[in-house]
């Protein structure tokens, strides 16, 4: 099918074939344009979201250079912008905390082979099957995670660590909310705040840039009066290779590194070793298949918007590549960020050279810009993340489900939103597409009816024969439906009666199905009963020549038509 091949191609760099051949100056004067919009916008967000996850703001920084420029000439969707993502902080920050920069990029690189391996074996077409109740449930869970991750430094908390439970988490802010440092919260309200009202002067200067200009003045005020409120600068350090030690962000390009030589928890390089892949697996995995998720859903929406297509194994293949190649410059995670790419098309975009130059205005800006990046305060870092765990929460889409779908669909969310919020996000995606299969089935296994239709079964003058019931099954008959209908069944198979069942509207007989009709067959050998089948489709018919089903003499036939079977019944 013509319109579904975006789900199963692949090839190396297709979004850029697609769209550079030919390329125009017209073209890339609308990239230029968006580059620079986008890598402006991304410096900011690239470092509150390195923070986030537990490392310096420069890893940030790398990861939208490198990663973002990588992905885009490699990827399958024209107008994807790649980089650090709030959704893959609340898997970070645990290994960031347990292995340390060493574990984070090793795991990085590590989910980079696996987004590989799912687009060589076409998994990219899997994105259909993930329901938006589970969706929009663990990033709701995401979100509130990321949220209560910032209350310390909204509120300039002088704790050292957080615990690793998410009510411990909540157990130790709610002590220590007496501890609250005034300057800090005020420079972050007036950030929130600045974002909250500057959309109300519809400009094309996003919020968060004036947002966090106006509190990194707030905070140089109060720290030039006094009042020291927390900066980048007097937060994070660095060390030059020269060996010489200086605050902030290092205005240096990242440098080759082995990411297993990068330092651990302990603050020594990490021992390479089958027992820390072993560890590192689950986190890796997690990784991978958010990764995944998160690409694919920006590539559906970027399509939704433009009219264009994506190719989802592409675009596997390119965030697989990228995310390989980024650890070994430092670059943490990397992924399709929707705000990011959205702000990208709105900006003019018309290829991924537009995402590759907004990777240079990311480099520049750690180059040259370095020293400024270093007054951002840490409180105004917190308000940023907040307003983005708000905007990907999709509160407003979320309680619109909840008022208007059914049953199932809300405990799938909130099973899913619970499980992110207490335990893992694995966990959750795990089991909400497990609920929602299952409670998909009982739907399914409902709508499989047994309808008797002895009545009105057979043409004008031709009756059935006394002995003889008709009933027509209506629905799939597979495991969860087929025992309950061919049970039924059972209670009409008496002796010297034969059962006429209409098959014209069963198109699915899996083996469950199977399983239950030879049941069924058995009991009409064992009670006298005869059962004939009537105008079984391709399919099931399929099934059961597969299965071995064959007629049994007297007791069991299948007939090409209802009218036979009835003929049949009658001798």
């Amino acid at each position: 099918m013509p319109h579904r091949a975006h789900l199963f191609s692949l090839r190396l760099g297709h979004a850029f074939r697609e769209s550079c051949f030919p390329y125009t100056r017209v073209r890339f004067k609308g990239d230029l344009l968006a580059g620079l919009t986008v890598g402006i916008i991304a410096i900011p967000l690239a470092m509150a979201l390195a923070i986030a996850s537990g490392v310096p703001p420069q890893y940030g920084l790398y990861t939208a250079a490198i990663a973002g420029f990588i992905i885009a000439l490699t990827g399958g969707s024209r107008f994807s912008v790649s980089g650090p993502t709030a959704a893959f902080v609340v898997i970070l920050y645990p290994v960031t905390q347990q292995y340390g920069l060493g574990g984070l990029l090793l795991a990085g690189f590590m989910a980079g082979c696996m987004l590989i391996v799912m687009a060589l074996f076409r998994l990219g077409r899997l994105i259909e099957y993930i329901p938006e109740p589970v969706t929009l449930g663990f990033t709701g869970g995401i979100a509130v995670v990321i949220a209560t991750l910032q209350v310390k430094d909204f509120l300039g908390l002088p704790l050292a660590s957080m615990p690793e439970h998410y009510v411990d988490k909540v157990h130790l802010l709610a002590q220590s909310i007496g501890l609250t440092h005034w300057p800090s919260l005020v420079v972050a309200l007036v950030t929130l705040g600045v974002m909250l009202l500057w959309p109300r002067l519809k400009t094309v200067i996003p919020a968060h840039l004036p947002a966090v200009v106006v509190g990194a003045l707030v905070a140089l005020l109060f720290n030039e009066t006094g009042y020291s409120v927390d900066t980048i600068d007097s937060r994070f350090s660095y060390t030059l290779p020269g060996g010489e030690v200086g605050q902030g962000i290092p205005p240096i390009l990242p440098s080759f590194q082995w990411p297993w030589n990068q330092l651990g928890a302990d603050g020594t390089p990490l021992t390479l070793s089958w027992d820390l892949f072993r560890d590192l697996l689950p986190a890796a995995f997690a990784i991978a298949m958010l990764g995944a998720i998160e690409s694919l859903l920006c590539a559906v929406v970027l399509d939704g918007m433009s009219g264009k297509r994506h190719s989802a194994n592409s675009e596997l293949l390119g965030q697989g590549i990228g995310n390989v190649v980024v650890p070994f410059f430092g670059g943490i995670t990397a992924t399709a960020a929707i705000a990011r790419s959205a702000a990208n098309y709105k900006a003019g975009a018309q290829s991924p050279v537009a995402a590759a130059i907004h990777a240079l205005v990311v480099v520049l800006g750690l180059v040259a810009f370095a020293p400024l990046l270093g007054y951002l305060p840490m409180a105004g870092m917190a308000a940023l993340l907040v307003m983005v765990a708000w905007n990907m929460s999709e509160a407003p889409k979320s309680l619109h489900m909840l008022r208007t779908s059914q049953a199932s669909d809300r405990w799938v969310f909130l099973c899913c939103f619970v499980l992110t919020v207490l335990f893992d996000m694995v966990i959750a995606i795990t089991a909400g597409i497990v609920l929602a299969a299952l409670l998909f089935m009982k739907q399914m296994a409902e709508l499989t009816r047994l309808i008797e239709i002895t009545d009105t079964s057979s043409q004008p003058g031709d009756k059935p024969a006394l002995n003889t019931r008709v009933f027509k099954v209506t629905g799939p008959l597979f495991f969860a439906a087929a025992d309950r209908i061919f049970g039924e069944l059972t209670h009409y198979c008496e002796n010297g009666k034969t059962i006429v069942l209409d098959m014209d509207q069963v198109r699915l007989l899996d083996a469950g199905g199977v399983s239950a009709l030879t049941k069924l067959i058995a009991h009409c050998q064992s009670s006298g009963a005869q059962l004939l089948l009537a105008q079984v489709h391709f399919q099931p018919m399929k099934t059961l020549v597969r299965a071995n089903v064959e007629p049994v003499e007297g007791i069991f036939r299948i007939h090409r038509t209802l009218g036979d079977a009835l003929h049949g019944a009658s001798r």
